[in-house]
């Protein structure tokens, strides 16, 4: 679990995240989400150290990360598994030795056990076979499937995902919603998605938070999110036409 109290950060005298405490379940896939520019990003990366935050705290599991020593921050670090919005592939390395990055710079593993956790990794994207070959020589779905194998390559305790879905066409963002799901699920792991895709929100999101100027607006379930009483987050969901025929909906007798 990843708990948040009163995070704050001023850039240039704007606060641009504003004093957000909220929790982010074991096991469950965990979305943050808001219109650009509202803080979202901002927000993780105060919470994963790429950033300091000007005020509060956060936690992994019962260790304050924020105020912790070094030394407990990059034990942290080493728990943590991130899928960057531009995938950050090396684009020199084939697909094995890029999942095998992480593994290269954090373990002391044989190059045989790594070989082994990159395979493993690999099956578990539907990718087996793929390890010789570079990622211009992939789709973009299946370049998102290895920076998400290389995310879980580590086996962390936390995973990050900044837009997974952003560039794909709706059929390949919905398997990468299901991978990301069934991972959480199965390898417990604490997962924080950053998303504008209401798809996304609809199909994987057990608990969302929306930021909105900043601020901690509203969270709940997928379930909730349609009958909010917030007028921010429906002028923010019904942007989507999906959304907008669901609230609709909703309110039939």
């Amino acid at each position: 679990m990843i708990r948040i109290e009163n995070i704050s950060k001023t850039f240039n005298g704007d606060k641009v995240v504003d004093d957000v405490s909220a929790s982010f379940g074991q096991g469950k896939v965990n979305l943050v989400i808001g219109a650009s520019g509202t803080g979202k990003s901002v927000l993780i990366k105060c919470i994963i150290g790429l950033l300091e935050p000007d005020s509060g705290s956060a936690f992994f599991d019962e260790d304050n990360f924020t105020q912790g020593t070094e030394r407990l921050r990059q034990k942290i670090r080493q728990k943590v598994g991130m899928l960057f919005q531009n995938l950050a592939l090396f684009d020199s390395k084939n697909i094995e030795e890029n999942i095998q990055f992480p593994l290269d710079i954090l373990t002391n593993m044989t190059q045989k056990e790594k070989k082994k956790q990159v395979d493993f990794c690999l099956d578990k994207v539907s990718l087996s076979g793929v390890n010789k070959k570079i990622p211009s020589e992939l789709s973009g779905g299946m370049r998102k499937r290895v920076a998400l194998a290389r995310a879980i390559v580590n086996q962390p305790a936390y995973l990050f995902c900044d837009e997974p879905n952003s560039g794909l066409d709706p059929s390949t963002a919905v398997r990468i919603d299901g991978l990301i799901r069934e991972i959480s699920s199965d390898d417990k792991i604490t997962t924080i998605v950053v998303s504008h895709d209401m798809n996304s929100v609809v199909e994987i999101g057990e608990n969302i938070l929306f930021i909105h100027d900043g601020k901690k607006n509203w969270s709940g379930t997928a379930e909730g999110l349609i009958k909010s009483p917030s007028p921010e987050l429906n002028k923010f969901i019904c942007s989507s036409k999906l959304m907008r025929q669901l609230v609709s909906a909703s309110s039939l007798p």
